[in-house]
């Protein structure tokens, strides 16, 4: 059986460089690649901008958060985790997807605490 895919690409350059999209629909599954904030401030600022950006891609294939089953959140090593996690209260409250939150040693975009990436089924 063969799925129907569309690829949703915002034009950074990153994706051009390591040749992928910001998000793939397959029937209906959404997955959201690694989504760095465009804008600094501390890591809730942060969290709360990078799962902007991620929800725009979810958006473009006709969800929105009540569709999103999974998320996970990669913060620098010693970043105020609780920051991050009040985020993602704020953003997720009662849809309580499941979540991963992981520290890592570091990210290729200066200046950046935090990158998070999410599943979402319509």
């Amino acid at each position: 059986m063969k799925s129907e895919r569309e690829v949703y690409r915002t034009g950074g350059g990153a994706e051009d460089l390591a040749g992928y999209a910001r998000a793939v629909r397959t029937g209906p599954w959404i997955s959201v690649s690694g989504t760095a904030p465009a804008a600094r401030g501390d890591v809730r600022e942060q969290t709360l901008d990078a799962f902007r950006l991620a929800l725009e891609a979810v958006e473009h294939f006709g969800g929105s958060v009540e569709n999103v089953a999974r998320t996970r959140i990669f913060l620098a090593a010693g970043c105020d985790w609780r920051g991050a996690a009040e985020a993602h209260r704020e953003l997720f409250g009662e849809m309580t997807p499941a979540n991963t939150t992981l520290f890592v040693s570091g990210f290729i975009p200066d200046g950046v605490l935090v990158e998070v990436e999410l599943d979402a089924v319509l």
